[in-house]
């Protein structure tokens, strides 16, 4: 007999919060992508601003790179373009954002226990010590992005009416949002989408393709990138400390 269908309406469709629960049953088969310099491979895609203090890396899977640069090339005509702020990121890095975020919410919520702070810093900051789910920073194929002004280079507005660190602005189809704020955010969609790259709609600048997220929201039967090291990396020992990372005042 031929295998029974699901119904689509008992099918549960993807959580926007992306659980680690869930991308441990996303197996990885990579693809061998390999990992370059973006920065020197398509000098034309600008660097945003650093958001924490630590020797950011220009890495990327060359797919990712090729994806940003047409993403970027489409944004030109809405006199817009995309400022990446950061692609491939190391372990220890992540590790230290992770405590970052993990004091924040402490600190914030004193009242909550550890399993509560851990779903929550989860939603927002990927864990370091599951084998099997791979930061997706680490596997170079996540991306965070920023759009900007394309005469000016000054940041456009994606979040307002909400301040810049409000959660309830985070995810990208965050209600009530400024007509300025949804038209760009949808024009930032629509040049990035077409490209390949999927968003983790629990926040708006998180885009990628070929890590576990992109293949558990776009229904995919595995991922195509696991973590990955560039070729004779070494991390500056100023990064490998123990302590949190440090936000850059703007």
């Amino acid at each position: 007999m031929p295998p029974t269908v699901p119904d689509s309406a008992t099918v549960k469709p993807p959580s926007p919060w992306e659980p680690v629960t869930a991308m441990r049953r996303m197996p990885i088969v990579e693809s061998g992508d390999p990992l370059i310099d973006f920065a020197k491979e398509y000098p034309d895609l600008l660097l945003d601003r650093q958001r924490f203090r630590y020797t950011r890396a220009t890495y990327a899977r060359r797919t990712v790179a090729e994806m940003l640069a047409r993403a970027d090339d489409a944004l030109r005509s809405h006199h817009r373009r995309l400022a990446i702020v950061e692609v491939w990121r190391p372990p220890h890095i992540q590790r230290r954002m992770y405590l970052s975020a993990w004091n924040r919410w402490r600190e914030q919520h004193p009242e909550w226990s550890d399993a509560q702070l851990r779903r929550v810093t989860n939603r927002f900051t990927a864990p370091v010590n599951d084998r099997r789910v791979p930061p997706p920073h680490s596997t170079g194929g996540a991306v965070d992005l920023a759009l900007v002004d394309l005469a000016t280079g000054e940041p456009l507005d994606v979040h307002s009416p909400y301040e810049l660190f409000d959660t309830k602005a985070f995810p990208f189809a965050a209600p009530n949002l400024t007509d300025a704020a949804r038209r760009n955010r949808d024009l930032l969609a629509e040049a990035v989408l077409s490209t390949g790259l999927t968003n983790y709609p629990s926040e708006y600048w998180h885009w990628s393709y070929g890590d576990q997220g992109w293949a558990y929201r776009g229904g995919h039967p595995h991922a195509l990138y696991g973590p990955i090291v560039p070729e004779g990396y070494t991390p500056d020992p100023a990064d490998t400390i123990d302590d949190p990372l440090e936000w850059i005042e703007q």
